[in-house]
């Protein structure tokens, strides 16, 4: 009868997928999990119980949350829902105004920043601006001082009445749309503003730049952006220029305006200053899914990566270079995210995430998949934000959970953990070091954030004084049995009645919310050991070893379902008192063979709302010969 024992010291490959169950030699197995529920891989390797949600809001519908930037400490945060805009500045909603999208509409919306402003974009809406003019938010179109122009008819002649003023216009065969209203056009490189359409050959206009003559020309270029051809999908600032990607008659194509002039798209003569524009041209055609501001400016589309460079960029040094052939998801917008100077960006098959880094000695992007060891929990993304100061990415999936990914390259570090609540996460965004989230729940949409001094979702977290025993403030929750911690230790759960809880006895602190679950199983040991025989034959836990870190409660599972460790001493705990954080050993031993090498020996599992964070385990076993 073999011995064996074994220390687990980290987790920071995360959970893995059940395809690599059979690489044993995988340096992966060694520091990786079968299970990672409601937990996050620190940086040093150890996992901890996620924190709970804190409730801010009931939202009206589904809605899209873009975080943004106005000021050094505080966090703003827009709320975009069916023709409705709210703004929302630590975590109180500020401002509300209509807006011109629709709840179908969501899914495609982009958004870049410049400055005090944020621009929404959309393929089939004007570009929308909401800025604070310093004593209120407004939001209406974005003004194109120059409209980039663009031909996209060839062989019909258009003549003018006169060169400046008031024209007719003539063409010798069906050209002009109603669309075309209210659009510039250019004939000889000349601008002029069609006011009105009379005919598929007859239009009115007001010149703006002198026309060179009368005679019939067919030098004629429209409006590339508007209501005719499309309005823009993406865009970003780039070197002091508004970067515009893809519209609808021209997916492929790239706008960059005047250098300093975000309005001005007017490629005039080909000055250094001047607006450019240029198509992708390759064996295949991309749309345009997203424009990024990094080292370079990178351009994702439907079916490649891109770098464009110059330096600075003008008309004369940009260069344009295809990368990669990955591709971005075209259902939806789901904007690139930079973590350490790479760019991880949702690959188009809705099973990976994709690190888009460059790399000096080639001086080329390179595309590694984040998300290999992991497959199983990339289920067609929705939405992704990164907190820097705990250094996870969060994705949100088409099936309501969460994939968090705890990237730190510099302790080689790239574990993925999954997160799930009573109820479907839909949306997450970033600001200002916030995690806000979009979630599903109880037939409603719920605003709720991250908040690490909770352990419950969706939750309250309030004081009175003198103390109460009836506590209001869970309209939100009614009819739900909600998890409770009063004055800081468990105190089990209540139901919801009249928008508020019960307790048995007056308190003076208490967090309420919805119980969650962490778990965390290891590997098959059979098949995460050195040796191949091992799997087969029966195994037995003598004990296990859990080292903990500031860990109040805690509990396991040896084989005889999930039990609490008694580790707080009676002569420094008060019953009903906050439990104290233990740091140390728990040893427990176990009993009993185990003839299925697929099933775990240990299981950490438990729905109490305060803090646990499990650095290693150390395993005895015995093994029949």
């Amino acid at each position: 009868m073999a011995a064996n024992r074994r220390l687990k010291a980290s987790f920071a490959a995360g959970e893995l997928a059940p395809e690599l169950y059979g690489r044993a030699e995988l340096r992966a197995f060694e520091n990786g999990a079968r299970r990672l529920a409601n937990v996050v891989i620190q940086p040093t390797g150890g996992v901890a119980r996620r924190a709970g949600l804190r409730h801010l809001a009931t939202l009206p519908g589904p809605a899209r949350i873009i975080g943004f930037e106005l000021g050094s400490d505080t966090a703003h945060l827009a709320v975009l829902t069916d023709a409705l805009l709210i703004l929302m500045r630590d975590d109180v909603e500020v401002a509300r105004m209509a807006a011109p999208w629709t709840g179908a509409m969501l899914a495609q919306i982009a958004h870049t920043q410049s400055a005090d402003a944020l621009l929404l974009l959309h393929p089939d809406m004007p570009p929308q601006r909401l800025a604070w003019n310093g004593s209120a938010w407004t939001l209406g179109a974005f003004p194109f001082l120059r409209a980039p122009l663009h031909s996209f008819v060839e062989g019909v002649a258009i003549t003018p009445s006169a060169t400046s003023g008031t024209v007719t216009l003539t063409a010798d065969a069906p050209f002009f749309q109603a669309g075309h209203a209210g659009q510039e056009m250019a004939l000889d490189g000349q601008r002029l503003r069609v006011t009105s359409v009379a005919s598929a050959t007859s239009a009115t206009a007001t010149v703006i730049d002198t026309l060179l003559g009368t005679a019939p020309t067919t030098a004629v270029q429209e409006a590339a952006i508007g209501p005719l051809r499309g309005w823009p999908v993406t865009a970003c600032f780039h070197q002091d220029r508004l970067v515009l990607g893809g519209v609808r008659a021209l997916t492929n194509r790239l706008f960059f305006s005047r250098t300093g002039a975000a309005g001005n798209f007017d490629t005039g003569t080909g000055l250094d200053d001047q607006a450019i524009a240029f198509g992708l041209v390759s064996d295949q055609a991309h749309a345009i899914r997203g424009v990024f501001s990094g080292r370079h400016l990178q351009v994702f589309t439907s079916g490649a990566e891109w770098m464009v460079t110059g330096d600075p960029l003008t008309p004369a040094s940009i260069q344009l270079h295809r990368q990669t052939r990955v591709g971005s998801p075209v259902d939806r917008m789901v904007p690139p995210v930079d973590v350490d100077g790479a760019t991880l960006f949702v690959a188009r098959a809705g099973q990976g995430l994709v690190e888009f880094a460059y790399t000096d000695l080639s001086d080329t992007y390179q595309a590694n998949d984040l998300a290999l060891v992991a497959r199983h929990l990339m289920r067609a993304p929705q939405s992704m934000a990164y907190d820097q100061a705990g250094r996870l990415l969060h994705v949100v999936m088409a099936d309501g959970s969460i994939a968090t990914l705890t990237l730190y390259r510099a302790e080689q570090v790239t574990a993925w953990t999954r997160q799930e609540t009573a109820g479907a996460f839909r949306a997450v965004a970033e600001a200002n070091g916030r995690l806000y989230l979009m979630v599903e729940r109880l037939g409603s949409y719920r605003l709720e954030r991250f908040d690490a001094s909770l352990g419950l979702d969706a939750a309250i977290a309030v004081t009175a004084e003198p103390a109460r025993a009836i506590w209001p403030g869970l309209a939100h929750l009614e009819g739900a049995q909600v998890g409770l911690l009063v004055d800081g230790a468990p105190a089990g759960s209540a139901r919801v009645a009249g928008g508020s809880v019960t307790l048995d006895a007056p308190a003076g602190a208490l967090q309420a919310g919805l119980a969650f679950t962490h778990v965390i199983e290891p590997l098959p040991i059979g098949l995460a050991g050195p040796s191949g025989s091992a799997a087969a034959a029966p195994i037995r836990l003598v004990a296990a070893t859990f080292r903990l870190l500031a860990t109040p409660a805690f509990a396991v599972d040896l084989g005889r379902g999930a039990q609490p460790v008694p580790f707080r001493r009676l002569d420094t705990a008060l019953l009903d008192a906050a439990p104290t954080p233990f740091t140390g050993d728990v040893t427990l031993r176990a009993l009993g063979w185990r003839r299925d090498a697929m099933a775990p020996l240990w299981r950490v599992e438990g729905s109490t709302p305060l803090p646990m964070v499990l650095l290693s385990v150390t395993t005895e076993m015995r093994m029949k010969d």
